[in-house]
């Protein structure tokens, strides 16, 4: 039995960021990723996708993403990037590998997957949020007999052409995914609230500075704009041209042709398009009891009730910004910094 001093659960970018780190460590290090190829969720995108920030903002730590043909990568260029990122520094990626369940045994985890039993002294797991879409629920969805797909789901407009579609979710994904449809369908849209279009010269470069200055405490800047609010790629401004954007709030349930609104009009849709985000999805953990309500209590990215266990690319609360590609290497470098020191201790415990 070969016990790993890390084992990294997800190849995307942020398990490939906090490899990146380890790797300067000298400690022993394996990453478990379920996809048969490099670029992690981001394979599961719509095919239309644009990145909202140029490539200087779209690398991972240490090499910067070559430039892209036009101002915003597409999804096919960034996991180009990332498939040469990976080779390029040799990560040890066991592919074709889903992780079933993380066991604590002694001084050590096991962990359970479909290729075989793992075994490491310390685990990483930076699976994201992509496997655990979320759909509000809503009265009467089950009697809804047109489609209903959720934005992991979407690949491209056409199967919508001349259909009637609603698309609820007001943040980027929401956005881009109305701008193609609306070009084949007839479109309505429903946010909780009135979307906030960020001016043409603010993009995901100003976004991930304004984190960087809350990751180093700067409370300086008061945040003219947030992480969730729409950055005009190329696909938005033309929507904008063409109106698209006329924004609806909630409605009231389903019938089976469509939806109530809260004033008791019936409105018919063929198909519905959920872009309303994703939750983490930590089956894999559930045998450390450390899951409480869907989080994992952490100081940082690591657990506070096993101290072995670490948290990378979820969201804000595992590190302001970490679940985007310029700002997971800051805490993908405080991570390795932690584990390198917690598996010191351990070997150090066990000479003694």
């Amino acid at each position: 039995m070969h016990i790993h001093d890390v084992i990294i659960i997800g190849g995307g970018q942020a398990g490939l960021s906090v490899a990146y780190f380890l790797r300067r460590t000298g400690l022993d290090y394996i990453i478990l990723d379920e996809q048969d190829r490099p670029g992690g969720a981001w394979l599961q995108t719509w095919n239309g996708l644009k990145l909202f920030s140029p490539t200087t903002y779209s690398s991972l730590s240490g090499w910067q993403m070559p430039p892209a043909k036009n101002e915003y990568p597409t999804k096919d260029e960034f996991i180009n990037y990332l498939t040469k990122y990976e080779k390029r520094y040799n990560f040890p990626v066991i592919r074709n590998t889903k992780v079933s369940g993380v066991l604590k045994q002694d001084d050590h985890f096991e962990v359970t997957t479909n290729t075989g039993t793992y075994f490491g002294k310390a685990i990483v797991s930076a699976t994201g949020t992509a496997k655990g879409p979320y759909i509000p629920e809503y009265p009467g969805v089950d009697e809804f007999r047109g489609m209903q797909i959720h934005s992991l789901d979407y690949r491209s407009p056409e199967i919508f052409t001349n259909k009637k579609v609603l698309v609820v979710g007001g943040g980027n994904s929401g956005a881009q995914i109305l701008a193609e449809i609306s070009k084949v369908a007839k479109t309505k849209w429903v946010t909780l609230e009135t979307p906030n279009f960020l001016p043409v010269e603010i993009d995901g470069r100003y976004l991930f500075h304004q984190a960087t200055a809350k990751f180093l405490g700067n409370q300086r800047d008061s945040g003219k704009a947030s992480l969730s609010d729409i950055v005009q790629v190329e696909s938005v401004q033309e929507a904008l041209e063409r109106n698209v954007y006329q924004d609806h709030r909630p409605f009231r349930s389903f019938y089976d042709e469509g939806i109530i609104w809260k004033d008791g009009n019936k409105e018919p849709f063929d198909a519905v398009i959920w872009c309303t985000g994703f939750k983490p999805d930590f089956s894999h953990l559930k045998p450390l009891n450390v899951v409480e309500n869907g989080r994992i209590k952490t100081r940082l990215t690591r657990s506070v009730s096993e101290p072995g266990l670490w948290l990378v690319g979820y969201g804000n609360w595992t590190g302001f910004a970490s679940a985007t590609i310029y700002g997971v290497g800051k805490t993908a470098r405080q991570t390795a910094k932690e584990i390198a020191t917690f598996v010191g201790i351990q070997e150090s415990i066990k000479e003694n």
